[in-house]
């Protein structure tokens, strides 16, 4: 029969030589285990870097892991051999030192055993000559938090600590925004499908147990730019929708970021518009063309802006002075624009309307009279005097003021506005626009609509932005966010790889604006309740950058995309929308994006300035912990943060290869040495490339 005190004195691996608030000296006694525990129930590798122990206090227990080992010489201790007290010999004893990281505690106690439960933070230092222990099987599961009830979805085990199961709260990692950091051939993108499919299974079987059936009610929307995760989840192709850039496959869908989603900001900045002029006129006739007023230009409106570009010409003559409209070769110059004025009022006088034709015909005689005088026969100019030019500009002025009958003037739809519209009709709008505001105005609204023709006349950006079937808004959110009980399905995958790079940084900020502002609005129509959904963005670091504009009136697309994902990071947690950032730079990640992450997995990281970044996540008592991260295998990670009770070491579970995303490394030697058959035809690329 075994006491509890002799229990207890059989895991006693130690004792206190020295304690700072962050590191404790043990002495281990010559009954310490080499290499193997046999004490503690089952056999156990002790002692281990990284590796767990206790050390029993009245608060408890205060956990505390292994960060050094070593042999180091002191003199031979009294009473285990000396036998003169003149001489000093060196002794070799074994030390090791360990950081304390939090508290054991005792939750409840039963017949069956007591229920343990792990507090963080340290209540109560040990002093010295205390005892260290090895911790039991049980005593393991209790630190990493195994036997917790609301830890409900296995990642892996703990190589560390028995290999216990190391479980966590959807709540918590998701929740609260998790961050996935590593070098790419670690693991990383296979631990995002892995907790994903993993926390679906669970909830699935949850569900079964309690005698519901159907998919569990969770949304995640993968934004994928290198198209790794289409076949992650095809075991299942009722759960998964994927969408990509066309060509597509069997069982995927054309994406679709209709332009009339984009809200003003994205207009402006993908559209380069300057904030003087172009950009209020861009966002006035947004409003204007959702709600259903069309400026189309008439024939007196086309008319006005030919000539308010003769009547600038003429004007700048006139201000630079007689030099400009006198002499050989500026007479040559102003008599060309003359006839040609002559020649197109001639012909607006064909086409004006009755507001606007005697205008027009007094323009016309006025320049016909005087050009017919001026030009000799041998094809020359005379001079012309500074009021006859002036005359010109005069009548020209009635012609190029031209306004629309109908100005369609009141309440407009705000420009923000999911409203559909014609996207083509826009540049011309914009022209009426501008000539409704003033003829002035045409001059600084034309490069805009040059900008946004040449944009939907790429037929690349036309297949993701134009929408000529004009698609329903709620069809959009119930596509692309979820159905009602997420019965099309858990996961979106948004294949991203083919997407130019002009839009790509718009296409990102669009989705994961109207995923956020769609959770928004969810919550306050329904009471306060959330609608839990996870954005996934994979290789972060190319999307939310740590350096970019401040300013909004010089924004790019890449700070647009920043500030969205900001903004998610800070606020997404109230409205359930929660955050789940892989990314191999750290480093180049926005900091608020880091910041506002509470639970991190940190595969193998070797770049210094990402380990630097990183080991400032962590308190410095468990910075230890983070300098395994250069060697780490692949499939181990360091959980550190809000979901786990204290950061462990974890071999994630294995995932099946037709689980896996694809990013495994190429096959060099196999494809070279002909194992792999890779047969070329680059018609087949060039066909669907240019098509």
């Amino acid at each position: 029969m075994t006491f509890p005190v002799q229990a207890l004195a059989d895991l006693v691996v130690g004792t206190v030589e020295a304690v700072s608030p962050s590191e404790i000296v043990v002495s281990l006694g010559g009954e310490t285990p080499q290499a193997i525990a046999l004490n503690t129930g089952m056999p156990t590798p002790f002692p281990r870097i990284n590796g767990y122990v206790l050390l029993p206090n009245e608060a408890g227990a205060t956990v505390a892991y292994v960060t050094w080992i070593g042999i180091t010489r002191s003199p031979l201790p009294r009473g285990e051999g000396r036998q003169l007290d003149v001489i000093d010999l060196p002794f070799p004893t074994r030390r090791m030192t360990v950081s304390p990281i939090g508290t054991l505690m005792v939750r409840s106690t039963s017949p069956s055993g007591d229920e343990l439960e792990l507090s963080r933070g340290v209540r109560a230092f040990p002093s010295v000559g205390d005892q260290v222990l090895v911790p039991t099987a049980a005593q393991i599961s209790a630190i990493v938090g195994a036997r917790d009830e609301d830890r409900r979805v296995q990642i892996g085990t703990s190589p560390l600590a028995m290999d216990a199961d190391i479980m966590v709260d959807p709540d918590k990692i998701f929740g609260r925004h998790l961050a996935v950091l590593g070098n790419t051939g670690s693991g990383k993108s296979c631990s995002v499908a892995g907790l994903i499919r993993w926390s679906l299974d669970a909830a699935t079987s949850e569900r079964e147990k309690r005698g519901r059936q159907g998919r569990p009610n969770g949304r995640f929307i993968i934004l994928d730019p290198n198209g790794e995760y289409r076949q992650a989840f095809a075991d299942d192709p009722g759960n998964a929708r994927i969408f990509r850039v066309p060509p597509l496959d069997r069982d995927e869908t054309a994406l679709k970021v209709p332009a009339w989603l984009w809200n003003g900001l994205e207009w402006s900045t993908l559209s380069h518009a300057q904030p003087g002029v172009q950009r209020p006129l861009l966002r006035q006739g947004l409003r204007e063309l959702k709600s259903g007023y069309q400026a189309q230009l008439s024939e007196d409106e086309r008319i006005g802006v030919v000539a308010h570009s003769y009547k600038t010409s003429i004007d700048a003559a006139l201000a630079a002075g007689r030099q400009e409209y006198t002499g050989f070769q500026p007479t040559l110059n102003i008599g060309g624009i003359l006839r040609a004025l002559g020649e197109d009022s001639s012909a607006w006088s064909q086409v004006a309307s009755a507001a606007i034709k005697d205008d027009v015909d007094a323009l016309e005689d006025a320049v016909l009279s005087l050009i017919g005088e001026r030009r000799n026969a041998r094809g020359f100019w005379s001079d012309f005097a500074t009021a006859e030019l002036q005359a010109i500009s005069d009548a020209l002025a009635p012609v190029a003021g031209a306004k629309p009958e109908n100005e369609g003037q009141g309440a407009f739809m705000h420009e923000d506005a999911p409203i559909p519209f014609d996207l083509p009709l826009l540049s011309s709008h914009l022209e009426g626009l501008a000539q409704r505001q003033g003829s002035n105005m045409a001059g600084f609204i034309a490069t805009l609509g040059l900008r946004i023709k040449s944009m939907l006349a790429d037929r690349r950006l036309g297949s993701v932005i134009d929408d000529p079937e004009r698609l329903n808004f709620e069809d959009w959110l119930e596509t692309y966010v979820g159905a009602d009980g997420a019965s099309n399905g858990n996961v979106a995958v948004i294949d991203l790889s083919l997407i130019p790079s002009e839009i790509v940084h718009i296409v990102v900020s669009v989705l994961a604006r109207l995923v956020f502002e769609a959770l928004q609005r969810y919550r306050r129509e329904n009471d306060g309740e959330t609608l839990p959904t996870v954005l996934v963005l994979e290789e972060a670091h190319n999307f939310v950058k740590g350096i970019g504009s401040s300013d909004t009136e010089t924004w790019s697309a890449a700070d647009l995309c920043r500030d969205v994902f900001e903004r998610i990071a800070r606020e997404g947690r109230k409205f359930g929308l929660g955050l789940l950032v892989s990314s191999q730079r750290p480093s180049e990640l926005s900091p608020t994006l880091l910041a506002q992450c509470n639970t991190f997995l940190l595969h193998r990281i070797v770049n210094d300035a990402d380990q630097r970044l990183v080991s400032k996540l962590v308190p410095d008592s468990v910075g230890g912990l983070l300098r395994e991260l250069p060697s780490l295998p692949a499939r181990h990670a360091v959980l550190l943060g809000w979901a786990a009770p204290i950061p462990i070491l974890v071999e994630m579970r294995d995932l099946p290869e037709a689980h896996q995303p694809r990013s495994a490394d190429p096959a060099y030697w196999d494809v070279w040495t002909g194992e792999q058959a890779r047969p070329v035809d680059w018609r087949a690329v060039v066909d669907a490339w240019t098509e």
